[in-house]
């Protein structure tokens, strides 16, 4: 697969049909969402083209309750078939054994919280479904890690990885949500990046 090439092609096209060559491949395909601030718009296009599409979303349980409102009219509104994977552990034990939500000043103690509310699960979610094409809703502006990405990339863990939304921008989202009256989610916290432009480790994980 000419990766460049494939690229060029898909740089004018819009998220919609960019969605539409990613399922044209016939290869198992799923999408994610973490029901973040505008991510209401990668559900809805990928629904006006395919509501069968097996759309996972990781709750680490440590939402805010924003999050958890929102996702819950967004699975209601937007139909497409969504499946949750939560960790093995309940977050109250959690914050017991570690004593709250660890900060970056303890590095390794923030990578197990990591593996175990993000990763763990999301490889769950991977080992159930096996996907070869996964649809994200990453963009280019949101870290560094990703200024080095494209629209189509291989993820390291050998799976063709479809960003619709990749040369987007704050307003073109902005004006997406607005245009199709989708709901949005203001107060989004995502405690595995504990700050912005940083990766949680399910777009750089082996």
């Amino acid at each position: 697969m000419d990766i460049e090439s494939i690229n060029q092609q898909l740089h004018n096209k819009s998220a919609a049909e960019i969605v539409r060559w990613a399922l044209s491949q016939n290869k198992k395909a799923i999408a994610t969402t973490s029901f973040g601030k505008n991510a209401a718009v990668m559900l809805d296009v990928i629904s006006k083209v395919d509501q069968s599409v097996p759309t996972v979303w990781v709750d680490t349980g440590y939402n805010l309750r924003d999050t958890y409102v929102v996702a819950d009219k967004l699975i209601k509104s937007i139909p497409l078939d969504y499946h949750v994977y939560s960790p093995l552990m309940t977050s109250e034990r959690r914050n017991a054994v570690m004593g709250g939500i660890p900060t970056m000043d303890d590095e390794e103690m923030h990578k197990e919280f990591t593996r175990q509310v993000k990763l763990e699960p999301f490889d769950r979610a991977l080992n159930e479904w096996q996907p070869e094409i996964w649809i994200t809703g990453i963009r280019r502006e949101e870290t560094e890690h990703r200024k080095s990405l494209d629209i189509v990339s291989w993820d390291a863990r050998g799976i063709l990885k479809v960003a619709p939304l990749f040369y987007w921008s704050d307003k073109q989202l902005e004006s997406y949500m607005e245009d199709n009256e989708l709901i949005s989610c203001r107060h989004y916290f995502d405690p595995t990046k504990v700050q912005d432009g940083r990766e949680c480790g399910m777009h750089t994980s082996a």
